[in-house]
């Protein structure tokens, strides 16, 4: 249910309210509006009827039932887009991810080496992406495939933003893990296969890192959203989807990246959303295309993988893209983020910088 309150309600008015959502058992969520409070009563729905007890209540205008299941990822408590902002180790704000922005997002599918690491990501920071991805654990679909340096991955990493700056994204299998990878990582990345791991989800939702949630690769948008619920219910508002692509009927590419999903995923919540267009089709030669097309459907941002020598790649070489591409890529992509509005990467051209002042 939502409490909306009254315009000019006082602040007393509203923590009487706060007092009461709780006392049935709810958890109170409260949005904070230019004219007015929104509460969000979050738990049991069977409570209802004690709920709409508190349209008598002073200082209520009305209550009305959330109507779509996921209550906080949906745009009924909060109809503006969210903007999450991701900060480097140093503390210094680096990113923001949501409107007018074109978040980039490259680097390897996994740490293999110093000199890997360090010189894709020298490259991507050169080209203008704002955070550097690169897998430490990662989920393999074969047991005796490689399955990523562990901590020792994290430390080259860390090294990597160290030199560079850029802020980390790395993927996360096992919350067991979290401790350590937030130790390092910037963003915590939830995979395809992990997306409806709640026990997963729920530890994400104790910290306050942003969280790059992936699409399962069968899974519908409503379920992404419900996962989504998962980590903001818990306490973490900082949720990032991606669409990566699913799994149809199509063989001709390794999956079928969802373009649809894009305005689905606006019409119905407030999350920033990125493309990944290296997983949507697992062929290097069109991530370029449908990287331009993720931007000019509106997606906030997009993860890539590069890799400076991808045919000796221990994982997704077919799909990784060399410094170069990547970079005549960033130049491609530009008139389009011009066209749309929206700053590419760490990229600002004469236009963007006239339009900020």
């Amino acid at each position: 249910m939502i409490v909306v309150m009254k315009a000019g309600a006082s602040k007393e008015q509203l923590e009487d309210v706060i007092a009461r959502i709780e006392a049935f058992g709810y958890r109170a969520h409260v949005m904070h509006g230019v004219e007015r409070e929104v509460i969000g009563c979050l738990g049991d729905e069977r409570g209802k009827a004690e709920l709409q007890t508190l349209q008598s209540v002073k200082g209520v205008e009305k209550v009305m039932p959330i109507l779509s299941p996921y209550k906080l990822a949906g745009k009924q408590l909060q109809a503006d887009p969210t903007v999450v902002t991701l900060l480097a180790g140093s503390g210094e704000s680096t990113m923001k991810v949501g409107p007018g922005s074109f978040t980039v997002i490259a680097g390897p599918c996994s740490v293999e080496s110093e000199e890997q690491i360090m010189e894709t990501a020298r490259a991507v920071k050169e080209a203008g992406a704002n955070a550097l991805r690169g897998g430490a654990f990662k989920p393999r679909s074969s047991t005796y495939s490689f399955q990523g340096m562990g901590e020792d991955g994290l430390k080259l990493l860390d090294l990597a933003k160290q030199e560079t700056g850029l802020p980390i994204v790395t993927e996360i299998v096992d919350y067991h893990d979290l401790d350590i990878i937030a130790k390092y990582a910037d963003v915590l990345q939830v995979g395809a296969r992990n997306m409806q791991n709640y026990a997963l989800l729920k530890a994400l939702g104790s910290t306050t890192k942003p969280v790059l949630l992936k699409r399962g690769m069968s899974a519908t948008i409503e379920e992404l959203l419900l996962s989504a619920e998962y980590i903001l219910a818990a306490g973490n508002p900082n949720v990032i989807l991606c669409e990566r692509g699913i799994r149809t009927y199509e063989t001709a590419t390794r999956n079928t990246l969802d373009l649809n999903a894009i305005p689905a995923v606006r019409a119905r919540t407030h999350l920033p959303i990125l493309v990944d267009p290296s997983h949507g089709t697992g062929i290097w030669s069109y991530v370029g295309s449908m990287s331009k097309a993720g931007l000019a459907a509106g997606a906030d941002g997009m993860i890539v993988e590069v890799h400076p020598k991808p045919a000796e790649a221990l994982s997704d070489g077919a799909q990784s893209l060399k410094p170069k591409v990547f970079s005549a890529l960033m130049d491609e992509l530009e008139p389009i983020a011009l066209a749309v509005g929206r700053t590419l990467g760490t990229r600002q051209t004469s236009w963007q910088l006239e339009r900020r002042g």
